[in-house]
Order: structure tokens, then C-alpha cells, then sequence
């Protein structure tokens, strides 16, 4: 016996298993957190009353105007359900909704702990901060896996539901790039690229049920509380898009995301100022892989449901688009256009985002991956006018620390992102 030698662990291991030791334990704390269901007598306690839905609107009752400044004969909508899927420029969009809500004091629906609703649980309402049968909410827009009935007991029936999609192939690099780390499933592919690796042989590096496997197929699907494993040609596919389609009033797209901004402005009836904004939880360049075309290919097979629902969805998009008018649309685009670069003129300093090492104020700095940090934010200018400060500063503000400065309480989230900075490299 004497003649054995004990192997030594090494650094890179110990790293590992205390890595390993503090996921459990996280994950254990967030299922402890997770709230017990809320018991109701009946259906009718589970709604939002429609005494309740009229008076959360007496908030709002600023006629809108269009960019010519003419009155424009509606009332803006205030009662919002926003579906934020993963990776698809949906932060800058909660950002849109925080600013509005905060700006007309709407009743939020918020989660309680999280940033998220118990993501990747299905949302029910009971996950909702202060939630009781019956209580009514005009906004309802953090990352969850959608579920229509549990969503629809907390919105008055007028509630406008709005979605944004981004084509397939490119949420699928930037959600392996950004969740990778997370996903044991990918941790013993070979070589740098493992993207490509991943997509040579997806089958070989894929389980459904394993932890995390969501993000690494079709997570549009999964994030509409959907099969995300389904073949593209299966029925259920069509079935569950044209679902979609019967609840959704605006699904917007991430390639046309001014485009998107204009629909919704007109959509809402809302005004050139409350969509105003700057572009929030963007990768750095270098970090963004260029697939090949044999690779986009494979990413979209693999991906398919996703790509037959962005099919559907960017084919209304244009649809509305032609409603609305090209040449209207073209003179709402070059005001936004106009407004945006007169905003980020007055408080970006240096006028463009920059890596998150460079940001000075700790409020501005966006949430990173899991040991990078690739997340690019923004320097506000130190001499900007006293009545540009606030918006300048919401504007930049990122989904976290907004969140927080609402009241949300994000111990868990903020612990998770202790742990984040221990072994960011």
C-alpha cells in the first residue's frame, strides 16, 4: 500500500468543484425562494375586475401627437403585456417600458427576489411580487416561460400583448456565447470554436432533459412555454404559431427594431418621446463568432420550430409595415433617428457605448456571462444640462440596478452576481 502515490488535485480543479458546490447551492436557494401556490376559490377571484382595469387607467390622459404634432383622436395604452424573450434586443425595450411606467406611475407586476419569474418554470401568478387574487396590474414585461391563462388573470382584458423575435441562426450564436458557460451539456466540447463543434454534431452534444439544454434549441418555442423539442414539420408547430397569433396584437422583429419602435409607438398611441432610446445589453464586436453559410444552414435546421415561427411573425411584421405606409414610415424613422442622435449628443459621453471596464459609475454597468465580460454600457456626459440629467440617466440605466431603483428586491439575482465577479477571468 505504501507504494501508491495520491494524486494531487490541481488548481483548475478545486476551482471547478467550488464552482460546482456554489451552482447547487444557488440553485437550491432559488428553489427554496420559489413561491407556494396562491389557493382561490374560484375563477372570478382570479381575475382583474373591470372596475379595476378602468380606474389603473386614470393615470395616463396626455393626448399623443404624431411626429408632424397633430393630435391624434386615442388615448395611450397603459395596461401591457411584454413576452421578453432571451437575446432578441429585448432589453432595450424593457427599458422603454420602465421609463413609461415610471414616468406615468403604472402598477408593475414584478417577481420578488429575481429579475426573472422563476425562469425556466412555466410563470404562474403567485410568482408575482405582492400578488393577490383579484389585484390588477397595468405592466407585465421580466424574462418568463409564457403561460397565457396565469398571465391573463393579472392584465384587464383590454391589455395590448406584445412580443419581439429575432431570426434563429443569430439568437442561437448569441445565446451559446452567452449562456455556454452554464450549460454542462457543452463543457466537454473540443477545440476553441465550439460553436462550430456544437453544430457538427448537435445530437452528440445534447440531452433534452439535461440542465440548461433549453438555450441550446429552439428557446423562442421554449420561451412561449412550448415543446422546444419539436420537429419543424410537426403539426403541433403550426398549431401552437397560429396560438400565438390569436393572443399577440404586436409581435415585433430585432432586425428592424426602429421599424418596431414605430408599429409600437402607433400601436400604443403613445409619442416620439416615450420610445426614444439607446441600445442596452449589446456584445462587444469581437465577442459576435461570423458563421459560415454551412453553418447557418445547420443552425437553422436545428433550430426550425423557431425558424417557421420567425417565418410567420416577420411575415405579418411586413404586413403592418404596408398597413401603415412606407413613406409615413420613412418620415417616422428619420425623427426617431433624428431624436436618438440628439439624445445621445446631449448625454453619451464620447457618444457610443464601451466595455464594461471602462464604465465609471457602478450604476451604469450591465449585468455579465458567466466569467466574461463582454456586455458593453455607457459613460454619461459630467456637463449635461440639470433637465436632461434624469432621462440621461434612465436611459442608460440597466435592467438590474432600474429594477432595484423600483423596488424590486434582487437578493438572489445580487448574490448570483457575487458569485459571477468571484469567477469572472
Amino acid at each position: 500500500m505504501s507504494g501508491i502515490k495520491r494524486k494531487r488535485c490541481t488548481p483548475g480543479i478545486r476551482w471547478l468543484a467550488l464552482w460546482v458546490l456554489l451552482t447547487n447551492t444557488m440553485l437550491l436557494l432559488y428553489c427554496v425562494t420559489s413561491p407556494t401556490q396562491v389557493k382561490t376559490r374560484g375563477s372570478q377571484e382570479d381575475t382583474c375586475p373591470l372596475n379595476m382595469a378602468k380606474f389603473l387607467k386614470k393615470n395616463v390622459t396626455l393626448p399623443s401627437r404624431n411626429s408632424n404634432s397633430q393630435l391624434v383622436e386615442c388615448s395611450p395604452t397603459v395596461n401591457i403585456m411584454f413576452m421578453k424573450t432571451h437575446k432578441t434586443a429585448s432589453s432595450t425595450l424593457l427599458n422603454i417600458l420602465f421609463r413609461f411606467g415610471e414616468k406615468h406611475k403604472l402598477k408593475f407586476a414584478f417577481p420578488d427576489g429575481h429579475n426573472d419569474f422563476f425562469y425556466p418554470s412555466p410563470f404562474k401568478c403567485s410568482q408575482v411580487k405582492d400578488y393577490r387574487p383579484g389585484v390588477c396590474f397595468n405592466i407585465l414585461c421580466n424574462h418568463m416561460r409564457f403561460d397565457h391563462h396565469e398571465v391573463s388573470k393579472l392584465l384587464p382584458q383590454d391589455a395590448v400583448y406584445i412580443a419581439i423575435l429575432r431570426n434563429p441562426v443569430d439568437l442561437f450564436e448569441s445565446s451559446f456565447h452567452y449562456y455556454q458557460k452554464t450549460i454542462p451539456l457543452t463543457w466537454r466540447i473540443k477545440g476553441n470554436n465550439k460553436l462550430a463543434g456544437f453544430l457538427k454534431n448537435p445530437q452528440a452534444f445534447y440531452r433534452p432533459k439535461a440542465y440548461n439544454s433549453f438555450y441550446l434549441k429552439n428557446l423562442l418555442f421554449f420561451d412561449f412555454g412550448f415543446d422546444n423539442n419539436l420537429n419543424a414539420d410537426d403539426p403541433r408547430v403550426m398549431r401552437n404559431i397560429d396560438f400565438l397569433s390569436k393572443r399577440f396584437h404586436l409581435v415585433l422583429i430585432a432586425e428592424y427594431f426602429e421599424e418596431s419602435l414605430v408599429l409600437l409607438k402607433d400601436k400604443l398611441c403613445w409619442t416620439m418621446d416615450d420610445i426614444l432610446y439607446f441600445r442596452l445589453n449589446v456584445r462587444k464586436d469581437s465577442s459576435v463568432a461570423r458563421l459560415t453559410p454551412e453553418l447557418r444552414a445547420r443552425a437553422l435546421e436545428w433550430n426550425g420550430a423557431d425558424w417557421k415561427l420567425y417565418q410567420h411573425f416577420n411575415a405579418t411584421f411586413w404586413a403592418k409595415i404596408d398597413a401603415y405606409g412606407k413613406e409615413r414610415m420613412k418620415q417616422e424613422l428619420d425623427e426617431l433617428r433624428r431624436r436618438n442622435g440628439e439624445m445621445k449628443a446631449i448625454c453619451i459621453e464620447g457618444g457610443d457605448a464601451v466595455e464594461a471596464q471602462m464604465i465609471e459609475d457602478r450604476r451604469f454597468l450591465p449585468w455579465q456571462p458567466l466569467g466574461e465580460s463582454f456586455i458593453l454600457g455607457y459613460n454619461i456626459k459630467k456637463n449635461i444640462n440639470p433637465k436632461y440629467r434624469a432621462i440621461c440617466e434612465r436611459m442608460v440605466t440597466p435592467e438590474i440596478q432600474y429594477l432595484s431603483d423600483l423596488g424590486v428586491s434582487l437578493w438572489v439575482t445580487k448574490l448570483w452576481g457575487w458569485l459571477n465577479n468571484v469567477f469572472t477571468f
